[in-house]
């Protein structure tokens, strides 16, 4: 069988989180996205726990609500370098032993859902694996809580253990063609995950991947991420990199986009500014690839790019929100019509889209057709899609000032000499 998961999720007790981020809506929202299995996100907390408890039943391992949703247990943890790592579970028993092991050197694992654990990445990894875990990194390449943002290579960060990593996730700003670039990654598994702080169809399962397996339990999901006994990941399907956060060097103040040759060379602060400038998670796995251009191992499977399909209605409809009655009545024709908006997104014929909404169904198109632009994300803010033949403009340094470049000259763009492949 094929699942689609999302094994990353945060819920209300983690900082930032929506009050509604609660199982039995994940469970449902999930069901409306095409998710047959979701993370059940910050488990160690004890509050958090309880809800779990209450609202769903552990079956093998995993977890599942009335609407037949199943939860693996899962949280993210961040590190004494402040690196983030998802761990999975096979069992609550397993939580609570992990839980005594780590409770000595987290004073904030009842007040946040990501407690900050006084460890290093090889004495957590010791933990996870001994209680039968699963753990990797969270996001790997990001620049504020990352591996690759403290360490240069897995083992340096998991030391002893770097050879029990299974898994690695992109995150936002990252795709398989950028990861595909570092050698030691060759024989990882790639996830993409939503991260998501809410439970709503544009966060949760915006990013996830599909697995072959024979049943929905831990270990299935174990052996298809080890790739074992023939279950493994068959699809990434994610984000546009362009649209992350920190995908490309930029200034966290007056936004512009700089190379990392220019950005090195100012030492980090914008010449216009003089605030920080932040490295890109490009800028960033270009430095780790050491020139080394992408090469997929056989067992890659391919990533596929996709936008909510409630950004494309608002796209459509030039509506500010997707949270508007408008946007989100349509959204509601779409689904109870194909059944789940990852239907709608991949696989749903062009015509019977346009059934229901010809302005939405010429977008989906056009995204499939990969003829969107984008003002590429950097320094904290998402990037942009842009559909075909929109003006939007962003400002970049040519070598000697700060320009405005519009998305539809993105080829006079790159010919731009002090700065190599941006988009």
């Amino acid at each position: 069988m094929i699942i689609n998961a999302d094994l990353h999720l945060h819920g209300k007790y983690s900082g930032a989180v929506s009050n509604d981020m609660l199982p039995r809506t994940i469970g449902e929202q999930a069901k409306l996205k095409g998710l047959n299995l979701v993370a059940t996100a910050d488990i160690l907390n004890q509050k958090w726990m309880a809800e779990i408890k209450k609202n769903l039943k552990e079956e093998g391992g995993v977890l599942s609500d009335d609407s037949g949703t199943k939860f693996i247990l899962q949280t993210e943890i961040e590190d004494q370098n402040r690196v983030h790592h998802i761990i999975l579970f096979p069992s609550l028993s397993k939580v609570m032993e992990v839980r005594e092991r780590i409770s000595r050197y987290a004073k904030d694992l009842d007040t946040e859902g990501r407690p900050k654990v006084h460890l290093s990445g090889e004495q957590i990894a010791e933990i996870a694996i001994e209680a039968e875990c699963m753990i990797g990194p969270s996001h790997a390449f990001t620049p504020w809580t990352s591996l690759y943002k403290e360490y240069d290579s897995l083992k340096d960060c998991y030391g002893k253990y770097s050879d029990r990593i299974y898994f690695l996730e992109l995150g936002l700003s990252a795709d398989t063609d950028m990861a595909d670039r570092i050698s030691e990654l060759e024989d990882i598994t790639f996830l993409s995950n939503s991260d998501a702080h809410s439970p709503w169809p544009n966060k949760m399962g915006r990013e996830f991947t599909s697995f072959e397996v024979n049943e929905i339990s831990f270990e299935e999901l174990k052996n298809a991420i080890m790739r074992k006994k023939g279950r493994r990941p068959i699809l990434n399907v994610k984000f546009d990199p362009r649209e992350g956060k920190y995908h490309r060097t930029r200034c966290m103040n007056c936004l512009v986009f700089y190379s990392l040759s220019d950005a090195e060379s100012f030492k980090w602060r914008c010449p216009i500014c003089r605030k920080p400038i932040k490295k890109g998670v490009a800028e960033r796995i270009e430095e780790l690839a050491k020139g080394r251009r992408t090469i997929h191992p056989d067992h890659r499977p391919r990533c596929l790019h996709i936008i909510p399909l409630s950004e494309i209605i608002s796209l459509a409809y030039n509506i500010r929100t997707p949270y508007s009655q408008k946007v989100q009545e349509i959204w509601r024709r779409f689904v109870e019509k194909f059944g789940t908006e990852i239907e709608i997104l991949i696989r749903s014929d062009q015509d019977e889209l346009k059934r229901i909404d010809k302005n939405v169904a010429d977008l989906i198109s056009a995204f499939r057709n990969n003829e969107f632009k984008y003002v590429p994300g950097g320094a904290g803010r998402y990037g942009i899609p842009v559909p075909p033949g929109k003006k939007a403009v962003y400002k970049v340094w040519n070598g000697t000032k700060a320009i405005e470049v519009d998305v539809r000259d993105e080829e006079s763009y790159l010919s731009q000499p002090s700065i190599t492949d941006f988009m």
